[in-house]
Protein backbone atom coordinates (compact mmCIF):
# COMPACT_ATOMS: atom_id res chain seq x y z
CA UNK A 1 0.00 0.00 0.00
CA UNK A 2 2.85 2.39 0.84
CA UNK A 3 4.47 1.61 -2.51
CA UNK A 4 1.22 2.37 -4.34
CA UNK A 5 0.75 5.61 -2.39
CA UNK A 6 4.30 6.66 -3.22
CA UNK A 7 3.68 6.02 -6.90
CA UNK A 8 0.52 8.15 -6.90
CA UNK A 9 2.21 11.00 -5.02
CA UNK A 10 5.12 11.03 -7.49
CA UNK A 11 3.11 10.88 -10.69
CA UNK A 12 4.18 14.42 -11.62
CA UNK A 13 7.87 13.54 -11.37
CA UNK A 14 7.44 10.20 -13.12
CA UNK A 15 5.71 11.68 -16.13
CA UNK A 16 8.04 14.67 -16.09
CA UNK A 17 11.01 12.31 -16.52
CA UNK A 18 9.07 10.44 -19.20
CA UNK A 19 8.45 13.68 -21.12
CA UNK A 20 12.10 14.67 -20.95
CA UNK A 21 13.11 11.21 -22.11
CA UNK A 22 10.74 11.41 -25.07
CA UNK A 23 12.10 14.82 -26.10
CA UNK A 24 15.65 13.49 -25.85
CA UNK A 25 14.65 10.62 -28.14
CA UNK A 26 13.29 13.13 -30.69
CA UNK A 27 16.55 15.12 -30.54
CA UNK A 28 18.54 11.92 -31.11
CA UNK A 29 16.39 11.14 -34.16
CA UNK A 30 17.05 14.65 -35.48
CA UNK A 31 20.80 14.14 -35.07
CA UNK A 32 20.59 10.78 -36.87
CA UNK A 33 18.77 12.46 -39.76
CA UNK A 34 21.45 15.12 -40.03
CA UNK A 35 24.28 12.57 -40.19
CA UNK A 36 22.57 10.73 -43.02
CA UNK A 37 20.57 7.89 -41.47
CA UNK A 38 17.86 6.92 -44.02
CA UNK A 39 14.33 8.19 -43.42
CA UNK A 40 13.00 4.65 -43.49
CA UNK A 41 15.19 3.72 -40.51
CA UNK A 42 14.01 6.78 -38.58
CA UNK A 43 10.41 5.83 -39.33
CA UNK A 44 11.01 2.32 -38.01
CA UNK A 45 12.56 3.73 -34.83
CA UNK A 46 9.62 6.06 -34.16
CA UNK A 47 7.04 3.31 -34.66
CA UNK A 48 9.06 0.84 -32.55
CA UNK A 49 9.49 3.38 -29.75
CA UNK A 50 5.78 4.18 -29.74
CA UNK A 51 4.67 0.56 -29.43
CA UNK A 52 7.44 -0.61 -27.11
CA UNK A 53 7.14 2.11 -24.48
CA UNK A 54 3.42 1.45 -24.07
CA UNK A 55 3.97 -2.28 -23.98
CA UNK A 56 6.53 -1.76 -21.20
CA UNK A 57 4.05 0.31 -19.19
CA UNK A 58 1.47 -2.44 -19.65
CA UNK A 59 3.93 -5.02 -18.33
CA UNK A 60 4.88 -2.86 -15.33
CA UNK A 61 1.22 -2.21 -14.53
CA UNK A 62 0.14 -5.83 -14.94
CA UNK A 63 -2.41 -7.00 -12.42
CA UNK A 64 -4.31 -10.11 -11.45
CA UNK A 65 -6.83 -8.18 -9.29
CA UNK A 66 -10.29 -7.97 -10.79
CA UNK A 67 -11.01 -4.51 -9.35
CA UNK A 68 -7.85 -3.00 -10.80
CA UNK A 69 -8.35 -4.78 -14.13
CA UNK A 70 -11.79 -3.22 -14.50
CA UNK A 71 -11.47 0.17 -12.80
CA UNK A 72 -7.80 0.78 -11.96
CA UNK A 73 -8.40 0.45 -8.25
CA UNK A 74 -10.27 3.79 -8.28
CA UNK A 75 -7.03 5.48 -7.34
CA UNK A 76 -6.45 7.86 -10.26
CA UNK A 77 -6.18 11.59 -9.33
CA UNK A 78 -8.51 13.85 -11.37
CA UNK A 79 -5.78 15.66 -13.34
CA UNK A 80 -4.23 12.40 -14.55
CA UNK A 81 -7.62 10.80 -15.12
CA UNK A 82 -8.48 13.86 -17.21
CA UNK A 83 -5.29 13.39 -19.20
CA UNK A 84 -6.01 9.69 -19.70
CA UNK A 85 -9.60 10.50 -20.70
CA UNK A 86 -8.37 13.05 -23.23
CA UNK A 87 -6.04 10.44 -24.76
CA UNK A 88 -8.84 7.87 -24.71
CA UNK A 89 -11.05 10.37 -26.48
CA UNK A 90 -8.63 11.97 -28.96
CA UNK A 91 -8.48 8.96 -31.20
CA UNK A 92 -7.24 8.60 -34.72
CA UNK A 93 -10.41 10.48 -35.67
CA UNK A 94 -9.34 13.58 -33.72
CA UNK A 95 -5.61 13.42 -34.40
CA UNK A 96 -5.60 12.08 -37.96
CA UNK A 97 -9.08 12.86 -39.24
CA UNK A 98 -10.31 16.14 -37.74
CA UNK A 99 -7.87 18.57 -39.37
CA UNK A 100 -8.24 16.58 -42.59
CA UNK A 101 -12.01 17.04 -42.45
CA UNK A 102 -11.59 20.75 -41.84
CA UNK A 103 -9.23 20.79 -44.83
CA UNK A 104 -11.84 19.10 -47.05
CA UNK A 105 -15.04 20.57 -45.59
CA UNK A 106 -13.85 23.99 -44.46
CA UNK A 107 -16.37 25.70 -42.18
CA UNK A 108 -18.69 22.69 -42.20
CA UNK A 109 -16.01 20.55 -40.55
CA UNK A 110 -16.56 22.55 -37.36
CA UNK A 111 -19.58 20.33 -36.70
CA UNK A 112 -17.15 17.69 -35.44
CA UNK A 113 -15.34 20.12 -33.14
CA UNK A 114 -18.55 21.55 -31.66
CA UNK A 115 -20.30 18.20 -31.35
CA UNK A 116 -17.48 16.35 -29.63
CA UNK A 117 -16.63 19.21 -27.27
CA UNK A 118 -20.26 19.86 -26.38
CA UNK A 119 -20.70 16.20 -25.60
CA UNK A 120 -18.31 16.48 -22.69
CA UNK A 121 -20.48 19.20 -21.19
CA UNK A 122 -23.35 16.69 -21.18
CA UNK A 123 -21.07 14.08 -19.60
CA UNK A 124 -20.13 16.49 -16.79
CA UNK A 125 -23.67 17.69 -16.12
CA UNK A 126 -25.84 14.64 -16.71
CA UNK A 127 -23.85 11.44 -16.28
CA UNK A 128 -20.29 11.19 -14.93
CA UNK A 129 -20.80 12.05 -11.22
CA UNK A 130 -23.94 9.94 -10.94
CA UNK A 131 -22.56 6.87 -12.67
CA UNK A 132 -19.52 7.07 -10.40
CA UNK A 133 -21.79 7.31 -7.36
CA UNK A 134 -23.79 4.35 -8.60
CA UNK A 135 -20.64 2.25 -8.27
CA UNK A 136 -20.88 0.17 -11.45
CA UNK A 137 -17.97 -1.39 -13.32
CA UNK A 138 -19.47 -1.02 -16.81
CA UNK A 139 -22.37 0.66 -18.61
CA UNK A 140 -24.29 -2.66 -18.96
CA UNK A 141 -23.70 -3.13 -15.23
CA UNK A 142 -25.59 0.11 -14.62
CA UNK A 143 -28.39 -0.88 -17.00
CA UNK A 144 -28.78 -4.31 -15.41
CA UNK A 145 -28.93 -2.92 -11.87
CA UNK A 146 -31.06 0.14 -12.63
CA UNK A 147 -33.61 -1.74 -14.72
CA UNK A 148 -33.67 -4.88 -12.63
CA UNK A 149 -32.55 -7.78 -14.74
CA UNK A 150 -30.35 -9.32 -17.35
CA UNK A 151 -32.50 -8.41 -20.36
CA UNK A 152 -31.59 -4.71 -20.18
CA UNK A 153 -27.99 -5.72 -19.43
CA UNK A 154 -27.84 -7.99 -22.48
CA UNK A 155 -29.33 -5.39 -24.83
CA UNK A 156 -26.82 -2.87 -23.50
CA UNK A 157 -24.01 -5.32 -24.25
CA UNK A 158 -25.19 -5.79 -27.84
CA UNK A 159 -25.34 -2.02 -28.42
CA UNK A 160 -21.99 -1.53 -26.69
CA UNK A 161 -20.43 -4.16 -28.93
CA UNK A 162 -21.79 -2.65 -32.14
CA UNK A 163 -20.75 0.94 -31.43
CA UNK A 164 -17.40 0.04 -29.86
CA UNK A 165 -16.45 -2.47 -32.55
CA UNK A 166 -17.23 0.11 -35.25
CA UNK A 167 -15.10 2.63 -33.37
CA UNK A 168 -12.17 0.27 -32.77
CA UNK A 169 -12.18 -0.69 -36.45
CA UNK A 170 -11.65 2.99 -37.26
CA UNK A 171 -8.68 3.12 -34.85
CA UNK A 172 -7.18 -0.02 -36.33
CA UNK A 173 -7.59 1.55 -39.76
CA UNK A 174 -5.67 4.61 -38.51
CA UNK A 175 -2.81 2.47 -37.18
CA UNK A 176 -2.72 0.71 -40.55
CA UNK A 177 -2.35 4.01 -42.43
CA UNK A 178 0.49 5.16 -40.19
CA UNK A 179 2.46 1.94 -40.05
CA UNK A 180 1.96 1.27 -43.76
CA UNK A 181 3.41 4.64 -44.70
CA UNK A 182 6.27 4.84 -42.25
CA UNK A 183 7.28 1.18 -42.33
CA UNK A 184 6.59 1.06 -46.08
CA UNK A 185 4.70 -2.22 -45.91
CA UNK A 186 1.30 -3.15 -47.41
CA UNK A 187 -1.68 -1.67 -45.57
CA UNK A 188 -3.33 -5.09 -45.31
CA UNK A 189 -0.51 -6.24 -43.02
CA UNK A 190 0.22 -2.94 -41.35
CA UNK A 191 -3.11 -3.01 -39.48
CA UNK A 192 -1.79 -5.89 -37.37
CA UNK A 193 1.40 -4.11 -36.26
CA UNK A 194 -0.27 -1.59 -33.96
CA UNK A 195 -2.38 -4.26 -32.30
CA UNK A 196 0.75 -5.72 -30.75
CA UNK A 197 1.18 -2.78 -28.40
CA UNK A 198 -2.55 -2.60 -27.70
CA UNK A 199 -2.82 -6.21 -26.64
CA UNK A 200 0.28 -6.30 -24.47
CA UNK A 201 -0.90 -3.29 -22.50
CA UNK A 202 -4.59 -4.05 -22.20
CA UNK A 203 -4.21 -7.81 -21.67
CA UNK A 204 -1.74 -7.53 -18.81
CA UNK A 205 -2.69 -4.28 -17.13
CA UNK A 206 -6.39 -3.98 -17.84
CA UNK A 207 -7.87 -0.58 -16.99
CA UNK A 208 -5.01 0.08 -14.58
CA UNK A 209 -2.34 -0.44 -17.24
CA UNK A 210 -4.36 1.36 -19.91
CA UNK A 211 -4.86 4.37 -17.63
CA UNK A 212 -1.16 4.95 -17.01
CA UNK A 213 -0.40 4.22 -20.66
CA UNK A 214 -2.95 6.77 -21.83
CA UNK A 215 -1.36 9.49 -19.71
CA UNK A 216 1.94 8.77 -21.48
CA UNK A 217 0.17 8.66 -24.85
CA UNK A 218 -1.43 12.06 -24.27
CA UNK A 219 1.97 13.63 -23.72
CA UNK A 220 3.27 12.22 -27.00
CA UNK A 221 0.21 13.03 -29.10
CA UNK A 222 -0.16 16.63 -27.94
CA UNK A 223 3.55 17.39 -28.48
CA UNK A 224 3.42 15.71 -31.89
CA UNK A 225 0.33 17.67 -32.90
CA UNK A 226 1.58 21.07 -31.76
CA UNK A 227 5.17 21.08 -33.02
CA UNK A 228 4.57 20.99 -36.82
CA UNK A 229 1.87 23.66 -36.84
CA UNK A 230 3.90 25.94 -34.55
CA UNK A 231 6.83 25.67 -36.97
CA UNK A 232 4.57 26.36 -39.96
CA UNK A 233 3.02 29.35 -38.22
CA UNK A 234 6.45 30.83 -37.63
CA UNK A 235 7.56 30.18 -41.21
CA UNK A 236 4.44 31.67 -42.80
CA UNK A 237 3.55 34.51 -40.40
CA UNK A 238 6.65 35.03 -38.28
CA UNK A 239 4.65 34.34 -35.10
CA UNK A 240 4.76 30.82 -33.54
CA UNK A 241 1.17 30.94 -32.25
CA UNK A 242 -0.89 29.18 -34.93
CA UNK A 243 -4.16 29.39 -32.99
CA UNK A 244 -4.04 33.20 -33.26
CA UNK A 245 -2.41 33.59 -36.67
CA UNK A 246 -4.36 31.29 -38.97
CA UNK A 247 -7.07 33.90 -39.62
CA UNK A 248 -4.70 35.91 -41.78
CA UNK A 249 -3.66 32.76 -43.63
CA UNK A 250 -7.33 32.00 -44.35
CA UNK A 251 -7.49 35.30 -46.24
CA UNK A 252 -4.54 34.18 -48.35
CA UNK A 253 -6.24 30.83 -49.01
CA UNK A 254 -9.45 32.58 -50.08
CA UNK A 255 -7.48 34.66 -52.57
CA UNK A 256 -5.74 31.54 -53.90
CA UNK A 257 -9.06 29.68 -54.20
CA UNK A 258 -10.60 32.51 -56.15
CA UNK A 259 -7.59 32.68 -58.47
CA UNK A 260 -7.84 28.97 -59.34
CA UNK A 261 -11.62 28.98 -59.65
CA UNK A 262 -12.67 27.02 -56.55
CA UNK A 263 -16.47 27.14 -56.35
CA UNK A 264 -16.80 26.22 -52.65
CA UNK A 265 -14.59 28.50 -50.58
CA UNK A 266 -13.16 27.24 -47.27
CA UNK A 267 -14.70 30.07 -45.24
CA UNK A 268 -18.26 29.74 -46.62
CA UNK A 269 -20.73 27.84 -44.38
CA UNK A 270 -23.09 25.08 -45.51
CA UNK A 271 -21.26 24.28 -48.73
CA UNK A 272 -20.88 20.55 -47.98
CA UNK A 273 -23.57 20.08 -45.30
CA UNK A 274 -26.89 21.89 -45.37
CA UNK A 275 -28.06 23.36 -42.03
CA UNK A 276 -30.11 20.26 -41.18
CA UNK A 277 -27.13 17.93 -41.66
CA UNK A 278 -24.71 20.35 -39.97
CA UNK A 279 -26.71 20.80 -36.77
CA UNK A 280 -28.01 17.23 -36.89
CA UNK A 281 -24.44 15.93 -36.91
CA UNK A 282 -23.63 18.13 -33.92
CA UNK A 283 -26.56 16.64 -31.97
CA UNK A 284 -25.56 13.06 -32.81
CA UNK A 285 -21.93 13.67 -31.84
CA UNK A 286 -22.88 15.38 -28.57
CA UNK A 287 -25.28 12.68 -27.43
CA UNK A 288 -22.96 9.96 -28.73
CA UNK A 289 -20.08 11.38 -26.71
CA UNK A 290 -22.23 11.16 -23.59
CA UNK A 291 -23.08 7.53 -24.37
CA UNK A 292 -19.81 5.90 -25.37
CA UNK A 293 -19.04 3.10 -22.89
CA UNK A 294 -15.24 3.44 -23.08
CA UNK A 295 -15.49 7.13 -22.12
CA UNK A 296 -17.96 6.60 -19.29
CA UNK A 297 -15.75 3.79 -17.94
CA UNK A 298 -13.02 6.34 -17.31
CA UNK A 299 -15.07 7.97 -14.58
CA UNK A 300 -15.44 4.67 -12.73
CA UNK A 301 -11.69 4.92 -12.00
CA UNK A 302 -11.81 8.06 -9.84
CA UNK A 303 -11.48 7.97 -6.03
CA UNK A 304 -14.76 9.80 -5.40
CA UNK A 305 -17.86 11.35 -6.95
CA UNK A 306 -16.28 14.81 -6.73
CA UNK A 307 -13.19 13.50 -8.50
CA UNK A 308 -15.35 12.25 -11.37
CA UNK A 309 -16.66 15.77 -11.94
CA UNK A 310 -13.16 17.27 -11.70
CA UNK A 311 -11.87 14.66 -14.14
CA UNK A 312 -14.34 15.83 -16.77
CA UNK A 313 -13.13 19.41 -16.32
CA UNK A 314 -9.49 18.41 -16.72
CA UNK A 315 -10.35 16.26 -19.72
CA UNK A 316 -12.04 19.23 -21.41
CA UNK A 317 -8.94 21.35 -20.85
CA UNK A 318 -6.59 18.74 -22.30
CA UNK A 319 -8.91 18.13 -25.25
CA UNK A 320 -9.17 21.87 -25.83
CA UNK A 321 -5.45 22.11 -26.65
CA UNK A 322 -5.84 19.85 -29.70
CA UNK A 323 -9.31 20.95 -30.80
CA UNK A 324 -8.37 24.63 -30.63
CA UNK A 325 -5.35 23.86 -32.82
CA UNK A 326 -7.09 21.63 -35.41
CA UNK A 327 -8.52 24.53 -37.50
CA UNK A 328 -5.06 26.11 -37.60
CA UNK A 329 -3.52 22.80 -38.66
CA UNK A 330 -6.02 22.46 -41.52
CA UNK A 331 -5.45 26.06 -42.57
CA UNK A 332 -1.65 25.84 -42.76
CA UNK A 333 -1.85 22.44 -44.49
CA UNK A 334 -4.17 23.83 -47.17
CA UNK A 335 -1.98 26.91 -47.63
CA UNK A 336 1.14 24.77 -48.12
CA UNK A 337 -0.60 22.61 -50.73
CA UNK A 338 -2.07 25.57 -52.61
CA UNK A 339 1.12 27.62 -52.49
CA UNK A 340 3.79 24.95 -53.01
CA UNK A 341 2.19 21.91 -54.66
CA UNK A 342 -0.61 23.07 -56.97
CA UNK A 343 0.92 24.39 -60.18
CA UNK A 344 4.04 22.22 -59.96
CA UNK A 345 5.33 20.00 -62.75
CA UNK A 346 3.78 16.56 -62.27
CA UNK A 347 7.04 14.86 -63.25
CA UNK A 348 8.89 16.81 -60.54
CA UNK A 349 6.61 16.17 -57.58
CA UNK A 350 8.46 15.19 -54.37
CA UNK A 351 8.89 11.63 -53.11
CA UNK A 352 6.11 11.92 -50.52
CA UNK A 353 3.56 11.85 -53.35
CA UNK A 354 4.70 8.38 -54.43
CA UNK A 355 4.94 7.10 -50.86
CA UNK A 356 1.39 8.14 -49.98
CA UNK A 357 0.13 6.91 -53.35
CA UNK A 358 1.48 3.47 -52.43
CA UNK A 359 -0.76 3.51 -49.33
CA UNK A 360 -3.70 4.12 -51.67
CA UNK A 361 -4.86 7.41 -50.14
CA UNK A 362 -3.49 9.89 -52.67
CA UNK A 363 -3.54 10.03 -56.44
CA UNK A 364 -2.30 12.41 -59.12
CA UNK A 365 -3.57 12.45 -62.71
CA UNK A 366 -2.60 14.70 -65.62
CA UNK A 367 -6.18 15.17 -66.72
CA UNK A 368 -5.64 17.89 -69.34
CA UNK A 369 -2.23 16.68 -70.49
CA UNK A 370 -0.35 19.91 -69.77
CA UNK A 371 2.00 18.33 -67.24
CA UNK A 372 1.03 20.92 -64.59
CA UNK A 373 -0.74 19.76 -61.43
CA UNK A 374 -4.18 21.35 -61.12
CA UNK A 375 -6.24 21.27 -57.93
CA UNK A 376 -8.79 18.87 -59.43
CA UNK A 377 -5.97 16.50 -60.43
CA UNK A 378 -4.79 16.02 -56.83
CA UNK A 379 -6.98 13.57 -54.91
CA UNK A 380 -5.88 13.56 -51.28
CA UNK A 381 -7.75 11.56 -48.66
CA UNK A 382 -8.68 13.53 -45.55
CA UNK A 383 -7.08 10.86 -43.36
CA UNK A 384 -3.53 11.67 -44.50
CA UNK A 385 -3.59 15.48 -44.33
CA UNK A 386 -2.12 15.71 -40.82
CA UNK A 387 0.39 12.92 -41.38
CA UNK A 388 1.58 14.29 -44.73
CA UNK A 389 1.73 18.00 -43.87
CA UNK A 390 5.32 17.99 -42.52
CA UNK A 391 6.55 16.43 -45.76
CA UNK A 392 4.36 18.70 -47.88
CA UNK A 393 5.85 21.73 -46.13
CA UNK A 394 9.40 20.43 -46.52
CA UNK A 395 10.04 20.10 -42.79
CA UNK A 396 12.79 17.75 -41.55
CA UNK A 397 11.77 14.10 -41.67
CA UNK A 398 12.08 13.81 -37.89
CA UNK A 399 8.94 15.99 -37.65
CA UNK A 400 7.10 13.48 -39.86
CA UNK A 401 8.25 10.68 -37.56
CA UNK A 402 7.09 12.67 -34.54
CA UNK A 403 3.64 13.16 -36.08
CA UNK A 404 3.46 9.43 -36.88
CA UNK A 405 4.26 8.64 -33.24
CA UNK A 406 1.53 11.04 -32.11
CA UNK A 407 -1.06 9.62 -34.49
CA UNK A 408 -0.22 6.09 -33.46
CA UNK A 409 -0.47 7.10 -29.79
CA UNK A 410 -3.91 8.59 -30.37
CA UNK A 411 -5.20 5.51 -32.19
CA UNK A 412 -3.68 3.05 -29.72
CA UNK A 413 -5.01 4.88 -26.65
CA UNK A 414 -8.59 4.82 -27.91
CA UNK A 415 -8.30 1.25 -29.18
CA UNK A 416 -7.11 0.21 -25.70
CA UNK A 417 -10.16 1.73 -24.06
CA UNK A 418 -12.58 0.36 -26.63
CA UNK A 419 -11.24 -3.18 -26.50
CA UNK A 420 -11.42 -3.13 -22.71
CA UNK A 421 -15.00 -1.82 -22.80
CA UNK A 422 -16.04 -4.69 -25.08
CA UNK A 423 -14.07 -7.44 -23.36
CA UNK A 424 -15.05 -6.31 -19.87
CA UNK A 425 -18.70 -6.17 -20.81
CA UNK A 426 -18.61 -9.76 -22.04
CA UNK A 427 -16.43 -11.13 -19.22
CA UNK A 428 -18.08 -9.21 -16.37
CA UNK A 429 -21.66 -8.68 -17.55
CA UNK A 430 -22.19 -11.87 -19.54
CA UNK A 431 -19.82 -14.46 -18.14
CA UNK A 432 -19.77 -13.39 -14.48
CA UNK A 433 -23.20 -11.79 -14.05
CA UNK A 434 -25.25 -14.11 -16.26
CA UNK A 435 -23.38 -17.36 -16.99
CA UNK A 436 -21.18 -18.15 -14.00
CA UNK A 437 -21.79 -15.90 -10.95
CA UNK A 438 -19.39 -18.07 -8.90
CA UNK A 439 -16.46 -17.54 -11.28
CA UNK A 440 -13.23 -16.69 -9.45
CA UNK A 441 -10.97 -13.77 -10.32
CA UNK A 442 -8.54 -15.85 -12.35
CA UNK A 443 -11.16 -17.32 -14.69
CA UNK A 444 -12.80 -13.92 -15.20
CA UNK A 445 -9.49 -12.37 -16.22
CA UNK A 446 -8.70 -15.28 -18.56
CA UNK A 447 -12.06 -14.79 -20.31
CA UNK A 448 -11.44 -11.04 -20.63
CA UNK A 449 -7.99 -11.55 -22.13
CA UNK A 450 -9.14 -14.17 -24.63
CA UNK A 451 -11.92 -11.85 -25.75
CA UNK A 452 -9.45 -9.00 -26.20
CA UNK A 453 -7.44 -11.06 -28.68
CA UNK A 454 -10.48 -12.27 -30.61
CA UNK A 455 -12.09 -8.83 -30.88
CA UNK A 456 -8.82 -7.11 -31.82
CA UNK A 457 -8.18 -9.66 -34.56
CA UNK A 458 -11.72 -9.20 -35.89
CA UNK A 459 -11.31 -5.42 -36.00
CA UNK A 460 -8.03 -5.78 -37.88
CA UNK A 461 -9.60 -8.11 -40.42
CA UNK A 462 -12.43 -5.65 -41.05
CA UNK A 463 -10.09 -2.65 -41.19
CA UNK A 464 -8.09 -4.38 -43.94
CA UNK A 465 -11.08 -3.93 -46.25
CA UNK A 466 -11.04 -0.11 -45.81
CA UNK A 467 -14.81 0.08 -45.18
CA UNK A 468 -14.89 3.90 -45.00
CA UNK A 469 -12.81 6.88 -43.92
CA UNK A 470 -12.02 7.24 -40.21
CA UNK A 471 -14.49 10.01 -39.39
CA UNK A 472 -17.40 8.28 -41.11
CA UNK A 473 -16.86 5.08 -39.11
CA UNK A 474 -16.53 7.07 -35.90
CA UNK A 475 -19.69 9.07 -36.63
CA UNK A 476 -21.59 5.82 -37.19
CA UNK A 477 -20.44 4.61 -33.78
CA UNK A 478 -21.67 7.81 -32.15
CA UNK A 479 -25.11 7.58 -33.73
CA UNK A 480 -25.45 3.95 -32.62
CA UNK A 481 -24.40 4.76 -29.04
CA UNK A 482 -26.65 7.83 -28.83
CA UNK A 483 -29.69 5.99 -30.20
CA UNK A 484 -29.31 2.85 -28.12
CA UNK A 485 -27.84 4.05 -24.82
CA UNK A 486 -28.32 7.78 -24.20
CA UNK A 487 -32.07 7.76 -23.39
CA UNK A 488 -31.73 4.76 -21.04
CA UNK A 489 -28.75 6.32 -19.26
CA UNK A 490 -30.16 9.83 -18.87
CA UNK A 491 -33.71 8.83 -17.99
CA UNK A 492 -32.36 6.13 -15.70
CA UNK A 493 -30.74 8.85 -13.61
CA UNK A 494 -33.11 11.79 -14.03
CA UNK A 495 -36.58 10.19 -14.28
CA UNK A 496 -37.69 7.96 -11.44
CA UNK A 497 -40.64 6.69 -13.47
CA UNK A 498 -38.38 5.05 -16.07
CA UNK A 499 -38.89 1.32 -15.71
CA UNK A 500 -37.62 -1.96 -17.10
CA UNK A 501 -40.18 -2.32 -19.90
CA UNK A 502 -39.61 1.26 -21.03
CA UNK A 503 -35.83 0.93 -21.05
CA UNK A 504 -35.84 -2.35 -22.95
CA UNK A 505 -38.33 -1.05 -25.53
CA UNK A 506 -36.53 2.27 -25.93
CA UNK A 507 -33.11 0.70 -26.42
CA UNK A 508 -34.40 -1.82 -28.95
CA UNK A 509 -36.37 0.74 -30.97
CA UNK A 510 -33.66 3.42 -30.94
CA UNK A 511 -30.90 0.97 -31.83
CA UNK A 512 -33.04 -0.75 -34.47
CA UNK A 513 -34.15 2.47 -36.19
CA UNK A 514 -30.62 3.86 -36.27
CA UNK A 515 -29.16 0.63 -37.65
CA UNK A 516 -31.95 0.35 -40.23
CA UNK A 517 -31.25 3.81 -41.60
CA UNK A 518 -27.46 3.49 -41.46
CA UNK A 519 -27.25 0.08 -43.15
CA UNK A 520 -30.07 0.83 -45.58
CA UNK A 521 -28.60 4.06 -46.90
CA UNK A 522 -25.00 2.87 -46.86
CA UNK A 523 -25.34 -0.65 -48.24
CA UNK A 524 -28.98 -1.23 -49.19
CA UNK A 525 -29.52 1.47 -51.80
CA UNK A 526 -32.16 3.22 -49.67
CA UNK A 527 -32.80 6.88 -50.45
CA UNK A 528 -31.91 9.48 -47.83
CA UNK A 529 -34.85 10.79 -45.82
CA UNK A 530 -34.94 14.61 -45.84
CA UNK A 531 -31.42 14.41 -47.27
CA UNK A 532 -29.97 13.37 -43.89
CA UNK A 533 -26.63 11.55 -44.29
CA UNK A 534 -26.06 8.21 -42.58
CA UNK A 535 -23.35 9.70 -40.35
CA UNK A 536 -26.32 11.39 -38.63
CA UNK A 537 -28.49 8.27 -38.45
CA UNK A 538 -29.03 9.04 -34.78
CA UNK A 539 -31.45 11.80 -35.77
CA UNK A 540 -33.98 9.03 -36.34
CA UNK A 541 -32.94 6.63 -33.58
CA UNK A 542 -32.63 9.10 -30.68
CA UNK A 543 -36.16 10.56 -30.74
CA UNK A 544 -37.62 7.11 -31.44
CA UNK A 545 -35.86 5.77 -28.33
CA UNK A 546 -36.97 8.66 -26.09
CA UNK A 547 -40.59 8.54 -27.23
CA UNK A 548 -40.79 4.76 -26.90
CA UNK A 549 -39.17 4.68 -23.48
CA UNK A 550 -41.41 7.42 -22.07
CA UNK A 551 -44.65 6.04 -23.51
CA UNK A 552 -43.98 2.44 -22.46
CA UNK A 553 -42.80 3.47 -18.98
CA UNK A 554 -45.99 5.48 -18.40
CA UNK A 555 -48.14 2.64 -19.73
CA UNK A 556 -46.62 0.00 -17.46
CA UNK A 557 -45.98 -0.47 -13.76
CA UNK A 558 -43.77 2.08 -12.02
CA UNK A 559 -40.46 1.00 -10.45
CA UNK A 560 -40.51 -0.04 -6.82
CA UNK A 561 -40.51 2.59 -4.12
CA UNK A 562 -37.05 1.39 -3.03
CA UNK A 563 -35.68 1.99 -6.51
CA UNK A 564 -37.24 5.44 -6.69
CA UNK A 565 -35.74 6.38 -3.31
CA UNK A 566 -32.41 5.04 -4.56
CA UNK A 567 -32.60 7.28 -7.65
CA UNK A 568 -33.34 10.28 -5.43
CA UNK A 569 -30.21 9.56 -3.44
CA UNK A 570 -28.20 8.89 -6.61
CA UNK A 571 -28.96 12.35 -8.00
CA UNK A 572 -27.20 14.07 -5.12
CA UNK A 573 -23.78 14.75 -6.72
CA UNK A 574 -21.87 14.27 -3.49
CA UNK A 575 -21.11 11.53 -1.06
CA UNK A 576 -19.81 8.01 -1.31
CA UNK A 577 -20.51 5.44 -3.97
CA UNK A 578 -23.79 3.65 -3.38
CA UNK A 579 -22.42 0.48 -5.00
CA UNK A 580 -25.84 -1.09 -5.38
CA UNK A 581 -25.79 -4.85 -5.80
CA UNK A 582 -22.05 -4.84 -5.38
Amino acid sequence: MAKKKGFIENLGKIYGFYTVGFLVFVVIMAVLEQIGVPNKVIGYLFIAMTICIYAVIGVLARTAQVSQYYVAGREVPPVFNGMATAADWMSGASFVGMAGSLYILGYDGLAFVVGWTGGYVLVAILLAPYLRKFGAYTVPDFLGSRYGGNVARLIGIVILFCCSFTYVTAQTYATGIITSRFLQIPFEWAVFIGLTGILVCSMLGGMRGVTWTQVAQYIVLIVAYMVPVIILSFQVTGVPIPQLMYGGVLSKITALEQSIGVSKLTVEPFTHYNPLNFFGLIVCLMLGTASLPHILMRFFTTPSVRSARLSVGWALLFIFFLYFTAPAYATFAKYEIYANVIGSQITELPEWVNLWSNVGLLSVADGNGDGILQLAELKINRDIVVLATPEIAGLPYVISGLVAAGGLSAALSTADGLLLAIANAFSHDVYYRMVNPKADAESRLIVARILLVVIAFGAAMLARTKPADILSMVAWAFSIAASGLFPALVLGIWWKRANTAGAISGMLVGFGVCLWYLVGTRYGGMDLIFGIGNISAGLFGIPAAFITMIVVSLATKAPSSDMQRFIDELRVPRGKSLAQNR
